[in-house]
């Protein structure tokens, strides 16, 4: 059994796919399996996959009801002790990186391991965009050195790609809630034993995802997922703080 199950989600990437598995495939660690699961892309982006069949430890191409059924259908594949996504334009973010959350899991043993990230942009190319920011840094979502998942009341403190979680307390996702991440990050820290923040970054994140795409539903769903955590009051009250912390974020960055 692999220490870590690594699973990148695809539907019609050809343009960033190929950045995501090269970060993956010349990682120095081995200790590791990788998933790719693919909705039944019409672009080029089996080409890719299969260019690099060799390095990817299973991998399928059909179709699917959206992002989180393919990312159960990655989940259920999983042999892992502890599951990872990096969905296709994301990068693990060096060579090292693997190898440094290994030693932590050899050390530590934690329920989940999570870390900042750093943000890129779309470039249109096979490689990393230019660099933004850590998350932490160009968005208002301060990073805990001690998450719990209360620390989730107002929102998704831990990119989902810097968000490793133990194989045995990972539940599926929702797959008609687009903010079905912040759900699943909530739920893993429930039932985790012991959390641990990582010193070093894991991920580059390839800003414009698909709650971006669909920002006003995300929002919606986002609500959703909070008032099941929350309560419904707390959530309505955190949500008046949200606003006022965004005003607050924006006037300092035009200062």
């Amino acid at each position: 059994m692999p220490t870590v199950s690594i699973i990148t989600i695809t539907y019609n990437a050809e343009r960033f796919l190929e950045r995501t598995i090269q970060s993956i495939v010349t990682q120095e660690a081995t200790d590791y399996e990788y998933i790719v699961v693919d909705g039944a892309s019409k672009d080029g982006t089996l080409p890719i996959i299969k260019r690099y069949e060799r390095s990817i430890t299973q991998w399928v191409s059909e179709p699917d009801k959206g992002l989180y059924d393919a990312m159960n259908k990655g989940l259920h594949r999983a042999t892992g002790e502890y599951v990872w996504f990096m969905n296709a334009g994301d990068e693990l973010y060096d060579a090292q990186t693997l190898s440094n959350l290994l030693a932590r899991i050899r050390n530590s043993q934690a329920d989940v391991y999570y870390s900042d990230a750093l943000f890129v942009r779309d470039d249109g190319g096979q490689h990393s965009g230019a660099a933004v920011g850590l998350r932490s840094e160009v968005t208002p979502h301060a990073l805990p050195k001690k998450l719990t998942w209360q620390d989730m009341s107002m929102g998704m403190k831990v990119c989902h790609q810097a968000f490793v979680a133990r194989r045995s307390i990972a539940p599926d996702y929702s797959v008609n809630n687009l903010s079905a991440d912040l759900d699943w990050e909530i739920n893993c820290l429930k039932a985790a034993q012991k959390i641990e923040f990582l010193p070093f970054v894991l991920c580059k994140y390839l800003v414009g995802g698909l709650s971006v795409q669909q920002h006003r539903q995300s929002l919606l769903d986002r609500f959703t997922v909070l008032v099941s955590h929350f309560g419904l009051l707390p959530t309505l009250l955190n949500h008046g703080r949200i606003v006022w912390r965004a005003l607050v974020y924006r006037a300092r960055q035009t200062r």
